[in-house]
Order: C-alpha cells, then sequence, then structure tokens
C-alpha cells in the first residue's frame, strides 16, 4: 500500500472539491481523488447558474428570504446569512482567477429561476455553467505544483480513530495500486444521491459514495428524506433523459398539459416560476389525473434565436431527439436530481468527527432546509469549500501511529460485477416506484423490506471490491428510505400522501451509526 502524505485531502471533484483544492494550494500540499476524472460529476452537468447578489436592485436580504421561502423555513438561518452574505466575494474570486461569465451590454447577464424574486442567476456558455466552471478549474488545478490528482480511485474507507478522521484508503481500479493518504484536514466533496434512482438527471457515479464513508466512520446525517426531483427533465419511451434548465422557465417557457393547458396556473400564483418541489408535485398530480406520461415544455411563443444562444446545449441535445426547443412541444416529467440533506455540517463546514469536513451536495450545510432554491447549490460549493479550507488551514498537523487494521486492503473480484449491475439495477426501481415525489408509508415500508432481502442475497464478504460498493448503494439507499418513513408529515421535497399536511413545529432527522433516528427540533 502506497502511502501519500498531505496537509489537505480533498475526496470528489466536483465544484466544491476543485474550488476547496485550489483554494487549499495557497496552505500546504493537495491530494485530490476523484473515482473517475476530474471532469466527471454533477458540476459538469449543470445548466443553471450561480445565485450571487450582484444587481445594485438586488439585496443579501431578498436573497435570504427567497432562499427560506423555498426551504419552507427549515433552513439554518446563519448558514443562509453566511451563503447570501459571502457569496458576492467568491463570485470575485473565480473572476479573479479569470473565470469568463455570460456578458450582456458589457454588464454580467443575470438570469431569472424558479423561487428567485430577483434575476441574480450568472450564467457561463449560456446554459453550459457547470461544464465551463469544470473546464476551467480543472485546467488551474493541473498546473498547480501543489495539487496532486489521483483520478480512477475509490476511496473504500476513511482511516479514523477515536472520532477523529486521520485521511483515508484508496484503490486504483486501472493500475491495481493501493494508497493510505494521510492528511491533517480531509473534506469530503463527493456529491449526491439521486443516481440511485431509475429516473435521474445525475450522471451514473452519483450514488452516495460519501454518505455511506461518513456514516461508517461515526459522523451525523441529517435531513436525508429530502431528495429534489427535477420537474423538466426530457422524457421519452426509451429511458433516455436529459435536463431542460430551470432557467428556460425563467426565460417565459410555459408547462402545457396533453390539452395544451397551463396547468402550473391553478397551482401556484409564480405558475412554472413556483419553487421546485411544487412544480414537481404539479406536474405529478396532473400526469396522475391524466393517466399520462408526460407534460410539455412550451417555447414557441419566446424569441428562437434568443433560446438558440441562451440554451445552446439544450436546443443541440433535443435535436439530437429529433425536437426542436424553439418550434415543438418538449416532452418532460420529474427526475431525482438533487440530495438536500447529507453528512451535518456547521458553519465552518466541519463534521462531528474532529478533522472531517464536508461541503457542496454531500453536505446538509442547513442552507436548503426542506427544498434547494435553484442555483444556491453552486454557491454553496464556494462558500462551504472556502470556509473548509480555512478551517483545516488552521489546524496543526498530527502524528497518527498508522494501523494497518485501519487501512485494510480489499480484495479483488471481477466476475462480482454483473452482481453489482444488477443490484443497482433493482434498487433504482425500489427508489424511483416507492420513495419518489409522492409517498406513503406502506410503499416506504415495502422499499425497506425489499432493500433489506437484497442486503441479505448480494453482501457476503465485508472487504471485497464489488461488495464494499454494494454496500454502500444499499446503505444509502436504506439511509434515505428509513428517513422518509421518519417524517410523518409532508414539506419540501419530502411528500407524504398518508400525511398531507404540515405541523407548525419543525424538526431535522438526524442519522448516526448504532442509533436510532432522532429528532432535533429547530430553534427560532
Amino acid at each position: 500500500m502506497k502511502k501519500i502524505s498531505c496537509d489537505f485531502l480533498i475526496i470528489g471533484t466536483g465544484l466544491a472539491g476543485l474550488y476547496s483544492a485550489i483554494k487549499a494550494s495557497k496552505y500546504g500540499k493537495v491530494a485530490v481523488i476523484s473515482k473517475s476524472t476530474l471532469e466527471l460529476s454533477n458540476t459538469y452537468w449543470a445548466q443553471g447558474g450561480i445565485a450571487a447578489v450582484i444587481d445594485p436592485n438586488d439585496s443579501p436580504e431578498i436573497h435570504f428570504e427567497d432562499t427560506i421561502k423555498a426551504g419552507n423555513g427549515l433552513n439554518d438561518k446563519k448558514a443562509v446569512s453566511i451563503l447570501v452574505n459571502e457569496g458576492r466575494d467568491r463570485i470575485k474570486d473565480l473572476m479573479n482567477m479569470g473565470m469568463e461569465f455570460d456578458m450582456s451590454d458589457g454588464s454580467l447577464a443575470l438570469g431569472l429561476e424558479g423561487g428567485h424574486s430577483k434575476r441574480r442567476i450568472l450564467h457561463a456558455g449560456g446554459d453550459a455553467t457547470g461544464l465551463k466552471l469544470v473546464e476551467f478549474l480543472s485546467e488551474q488545478i493541473r498546473q498547480n505544483k501543489n495539487i496532486t490528482v489521483f483520478e480512477s480511485t475509490v476511496v473504500y474507507d476513511l482511516i479514523y480513530e477515536n472520532d477523529t478522521c486521520y485521511g483515508a484508503v484508496a484503490f486504483n481500479y486501472l493500475t491495481n495500486d493501493y494508497f493510505s493518504f494521510l492528511a491533517k484536514g480531509t473534506i469530503l466533496a463527493t456529491g449526491g444521491a439521486s443516481g440511485l434512482f431509475k429516473r435521474s438527471t445525475n450522471p451514473y457515479t452519483s450514488t452516495g459514495d460519501g454518505i455511506s464513508l461518513a456514516y461508517e466512520a461515526g459522523a451525523e446525517l441529517s435531513d436525508l428524506e429530502f431528495i429534489q426531483f427535477h420537474p423538466t427533465a426530457f422524457y421519452s419511451n426509451t429511458g433516455e433523459t436529459f435536463l431542460i434548465s430551470e432557467a428556460v422557465r425563467g426565460e417565459g417557457a410555459h408547462l402545457v398539459n396533453h390539452l395544451g393547458e397551463r396547468f402550473m396556473l391553478k397551482n401556484h400564483p409564480m405558475a412554472e416560476l413556483a419553487p421546485r418541489d411544487v412544480v414537481a408535485l404539479g406536474i405529478y398530480n396532473e400526469l396522475k389525473n391524466s393517466g399520462k406520461e408526460n407534460v410539455f415544455i412550451k417555447l414557441s411563443h419566446l424569441d428562437p434565436e434568443k433560446i438558440k444562444k441562451r440554451f445552446s446545449t439544450i436546443y443541440k441535445t433535443a435535436k439530437e431527439h429529433g425536437f426542436d426547443l424553439t418550434k415543438d412541444l418538449i416532452p418532460v416529467s420529474p427526475a431525482a436530481h438533487y440530495t438536500v440533506g447529507g453528512i451535518k455540517t456547521g458553519y465552518k463546514a466541519e463534521t462531528n468527527i474532529a478533522r472531517l469536513f464536508a461541503c457542496g451536495e454531500v453536505a446538509s450545510s442547513g442552507v436548503h432546509g426542506a427544498n434547494r432554491l435553484a442555483s444556491n447549490s453552486l454557491l454553496e460549493c464556494l462558500v462551504f469549500g472556502q470556509r473548509a479550507v480555512l478551517s483545516i488551514a488552521e489546524l496543526n498537523k498530527v502524528t497518527f501511529n498508522e494501523n494497518e487494521a485501519l487501512c485494510e486492503r480489499i480484495k479483488i473480484v471481477p466476475e462480482k460485477e454483473k452482481q453489482l449491475i444488477e443490484l443497482k439495477r433493482k434498487l433504482a426501481e425500489i427508489m424511483n416506484n416507492k420513495v419518489g415525489i409522492v409517498r406513503n408509508g406502506k410503499l416506504l415500508k415495502e422499499a425497506l423490506d425489499e432493500i433489506g432481502s437484497l442486503k441479505s442475497i448480494f453482501l457476503n464478504d465485508e472487504y471485497e471490491n464489488y461488495n464494499l460498493k454494494m454496500k454502500s448503494l444499499i446503505e444509502t439507499c436504506e439511509l434515505i428510505t428509513s428517513a422518509a418513513n421518519e417524517r410523518t408529515h409532508s414539506i419540501g421535497g419530502h411528500y407524504r400522501e398518508d400525511f398531507p399536511n404540515h405541523p407548525e413545529t419543525n424538526y431535522h432527522t438526524r442519522i448516526v451509526k448504532g442509533k436510532k433516528i432522532e429528532k432535533v427540533f429547530c430553534e427560532d
């Protein structure tokens, strides 16, 4: 096992990981681990942009109120205040580094998305913001002598003892090398878990690995029941899908049913620009009542040249599927999109495990409440990535007598790959059908029983490579479903048809390995 010592260990290469790595490189040696490549992450797929207070007619106070409203008041108000007040400086950081956002008449072009009362969404390359960010930061990282990147490398365990994290153990599946990374601070930036659902806007790599790693180490998890379903993912009979950004509706697109009616007008005063949980539920009910598989997004009333320029990627992708975004009705239905809950973190991105931090989608920082406001996620990556780095920079280096038992090598049994694929397919069906947009106790209990049955069938050897992956998949699905079963009311991205009302008292669900799920009531 190759031993790597560094100051900062960053696991994951979405915006949170990439930005944190660049910031951390000013304070010491950085190791960045990606289970695929630097370029493949949820950030890469992000079309919308980054929400930040730039316009003189906007303010942090207005952004704060929009965020609280979208989160149904379950947000941590101090965390939201940090987000909206520090966001502008983090955007300036990116621009000073050379990142270029789209301009209009000499000023930053600001878009509007659902739940926002002001235009505050910065974008790059029209609808390719995530791609542009990842390409820009990846190039910066590859040129940085203080950063070493380990691609195609899977972290299979954190190194921890006495509630302190000292790094991680990993395996490179291309070179068959084993690594133990020892660091004074470790940042989990592994992204979300929406790739566990059959119908998802996420890349196949978004399977909640960081949630499982942290859970096994004793980290506290929070609000895993809140999965945000994006209302407008392309629908096809083949199952192929791609995201049609919130920004499309922000620019005036309408949602219509098979009769051509704008059904969202009767569901919310903001119609198509209502928060995502409202729009997704509105589409779900429309499909249930009509018996159809999809609704449509309509842009034919908008300026076609503006649409082609602003949404060039979506336009091109729609063309590849036989649709003209400027003329045709585009079939859409909701898909799992964003993991709102995750590893519970404080205001410096710290977890309850010393020297272990988390930021980005894997974390539950409190900024999103019960439902994320569109385009706040990339801003969260920047704000809390910076805070994690500054926290680690203040830590002293530690001497750790590396225990080989904590760095156990895994066995590789390639013939189990087919089992892994089959398990993921079965879990995706369960999550989609029984832990989806609309939930009830009967279906959730059935899901837990079925997940438990899969556990007994598929798992047998704890430290075998594919078994570790299967255990992580099962564990994350079980945690999400258990949290959803525990919350017996409806709020934000968690809708229980058997408990449709939302009580006045709010609480967070907390999960720690070996303990019962706890309800932590909010302090105003």
